[in-house]
């Protein structure tokens, strides 16, 4: 008969690993094909994929000089925002900031075409001098200084196996399981403030031309 402290490391041991997979997995995903909104030449958020066979999934793109093709698929692994295991290293301020401008732009509150550009001119810089892209990037970075890191729970990094800038497929943000649902309503309620003068700083920024 199985002692009782074996049963109960058996069980620690089980759910470490179960955990452990849940922060960082790999994937297969196959790209379907983008949405409708674009600009200047290239397709911006959502880009549609299935995961493991799974439903379509929209994400946003942060290599803007990685390419894919409608039908490509890759492994990709699965991890967490601000992990540190994403194409672009550790700098968790760039990906905060990605992570917020995402967030704004499944909220509603920035535009999808806007917001994917900043987040392409973040970990690619100089990309554009679209004035409410700089803006929107400068302001992100601001919050992403004195945001927690609690506030990205759910967030994740779909980063191909094998992949860097400039080279291989892209690295795409969604959230885990890669669902559809969007931010908890706590976090949106502290970042709230903060994209909303965003928004209204793009706004200004546009109207003086």
């Amino acid at each position: 008969m199985l002692s009782r402290r074996f049963l109960l490391s058996l069980v620690v041991a089980l759910s470490l690993s179960t955990l452990a997979s849940a922060n960082s997995a790999t994937v297969n995903m196959t790209f379907l094909h983008p949405g409708t909104n674009a600009y200047g030449g290239y397709y911006t958020y959502p880009y549609y994929f299935s995961i493991n066979g799974g439903k379509a999934t929209p994400m946003m793109c942060d290599a803007f000089n990685n390419h894919i093709s409608m039908g490509e698929n890759w492994n990709a692994r699965v991890s967490g925002l601000l992990s540190g295991k994403g194409m672009f290293g550790n700098d968790s301020r760039d990906y905060k900031a990605a992570g917020i401008i995402f967030m704004g732009v499944m909220n509603g509150t920035i535009s999808a075409t806007i917001g994917n550009f900043a987040v392409w001119n973040l970990f690619t810089k100089g990309i554009t001098t679209n004035a409410a892209v700089l803006v929107l990037d400068k302001n992100a970075l601001l919050l992403a200084q004195h945001a927690p890191s609690s506030e990205f729970k759910g967030l994740v990094l779909y980063t191909p196996v094998g992949g860097s800038p400039g080279h291989g497929p892209q690295e795409f943000i969604g959230y885990r399981g890669a669902g559809l649902t969007t931010p908890e309503p706590g976090s949106l309620m502290l970042l709230s403030t903060g994209l909303i003068g965003i928004a209204g700083m793009m706004r200004r920024k546009l109207l003086r031309g």
